[in-house]
């Protein structure tokens, strides 16, 4: 099974041979380099899930490769050192590291240090995915992918419609929006002044998502200017 591409970087042969089989034993895919020059190479031309990163190299070492990987990339780092000191330690992690291993290690403990890094990245990434789709409000959820509204632990169905309208009003929350400007950007037309499509279509949302629809929680009149979610 293949659980992602890991970037080794260390210029000690016993090591990144070591580490090869272990980390393909667990279905990863392994790219080396010599040095943080060819490093960085790779990373231009290779999609890479995680970085274990040796400090002391030719050419250029791994703490000016973790920073120069850190103006553009986000991945897990794990730094390998001979240095075990503390200062060492928080001069890694400062620098954007997300693990510290001491060599000599354990090709095991690398191998659950590697699992967990890139578990707790993808579960973070899945969740912001996930906040960056949904609006909520309150006890409203409006999920923007899916298109699923839920009241509380309650699904509320909107038409296409109705849900377009709402998606515009929680995306522009704090904002009155006035019925031209809703109807265009729904409809995608020109709004007439004597058209009370939107009129009618906020009367059903209400009535789906409010407890008391003539004194709305959710979607509020603003008389004589237009509707606004707060």
């Amino acid at each position: 099974m293949f659980r992602g591409t890991i970037l080794l970087v260390d210029d000690e042969k016993e090591i990144t041979n070591l580490l090869e089989i272990y980390l393909k034993n667990e279905g990863y895919n392994l790219l080396i380099a010599g040095d943080g020059v060819e490093a960085l190479e790779l990373l231009q031309t290779h999609s890479v899930d995680l970085i274990i990163l040796d400090v002391m190299m030719p050419r250029m070492d791994g703490i000016e490769a973790c920073m120069k990987i850190r103006e553009e990339k986000q991945m897990p780092i794990i730094m390998l050192s001979a240095k075990g000191q503390e200062i060492d330690k928080i001069t890694g992690l400062s620098i954007g590291a997300d693990d510290y291993v001491v060599k000599p290690f354990s090709p095991l403990e690398m191998i659950a240090r590697v699992n967990s890094q890139l578990r707790r990245f993808r579960q973070f990434n899945a969740n912001h995915a996930k906040n960056e789709n949904e609006i909520i409000i309150d006890d409203l959820v409006i999920n923007l992918l899916t298109h699923k509204v839920v009241l509380g632990h309650n699904p509320i169905r909107l038409t296409p419609r109705e849900f377009a309208i709402l998606q515009v009003l929680a995306q522009n929350r704090g904002s009155v929006l006035s019925m031209e400007q809703i109807y265009e950007s729904v409809w995608d037309e020109p709004f007439y002044e004597s058209n009370n499509t939107i009129m009618v279509h906020i009367r059903k949302i209400r009535e789906k998502l409010e407890k008391d629809p003539s004194s709305p929680q959710y979607i509020k009149t603003v008389w004589g200017i237009g509707y606004i979610i707060e």
